[in-house]
């Protein structure tokens, strides 16, 4: 399917905003032994990077500048930092202390399985193509990521760009398959991605909820 070069490609921004607030709950949820600093700390933070964001370019009505563009993924890398440490934390404890209540253990697998969907969804739907703003006038062969409705023209006759649900589903299905599905990595670092999140997605599952159920009283 060829780039819609020349249209202008608006993408409202408020879902990932809704994607982000409630990565930062499910965050704020977790019991405090698995929060690295202060409990405000990473709010405050991505409150300052998300507000300017916003308000300056709330729909990605123009392209992707250097400055928003590096606040925006460093924004995702504030997440994932949390993420990734509250899981090493959570797996640092359980096999620490064997007596540990399983009750809050799966509590925190579960928000931070659901954190890690949003998290990816957040990094698939900033890197490919490069952006939001960009990507609708860039070949699917330079993209991330190939989904069927752009490897399928004789079905899907008109022109069709993914929006940031369709990152999410692609997330979402990452981690319950621990593979893709019906979309493919094209990159290097699409693939890099998918494989973290995989096996982020199979260290919960398989460890954390795995032993969780195992010590519930």
């Amino acid at each position: 399917m060829p780039a819609m070069r020349g249209s202008k490609h608006h993408e409202p921004r408020w879902p990932a905003a809704l994607a982000l607030v409630a990565a930062l709950g499910l965050y704020l949820f977790l019991p405090a032994t698995l929060i690295v600093g202060p409990r405000w700390l990473l709010p405050a933070l991505e409150g300052l990077l998300v507000i300017p964001l916003l308000i300056t370019n709330p729909d990605r009505r123009e392209s992707n500048t250097a400055p928003l563009r590096a606040i925006s993924i460093l924004l995702i890398a504030i997440i994932s930092i949390a993420n990734i440490s509250a899981l090493s934390l959570l797996v640092h404890d359980l096999l620490r202390d064997t007596d540990i209540d399983g009750k809050p253990l799966i509590y925190s697998a579960i928000a931070l399985w659901f954190n890690n969907v949003i998290v990816f969804a957040l990094w698939y739907w900033e890197l490919d193509g490069g952006g939001p703003a960009d990507r609708h006038s860039v070949s699917v062969k330079d993209r991330d990521f190939l989904f069927p409705q752009q490897n399928t023209p004789e079905v899907f006759t008109e022109p069709w760009m993914p929006r940031f649900f369709d990152y999410l589903y692609t997330s979402f299905t990452n981690s319950t398959a621990f593979s893709p599905t019906d979309t493919m990595p094209l990159t290097r670092r699409a693939k890099a991605l998918m494989m973290l999140q995989s096996g982020s997605a199979l260290v919960t599952i398989v460890l954390v909820a795995s032993r969780a159920l195992n010590i519930l009283k």
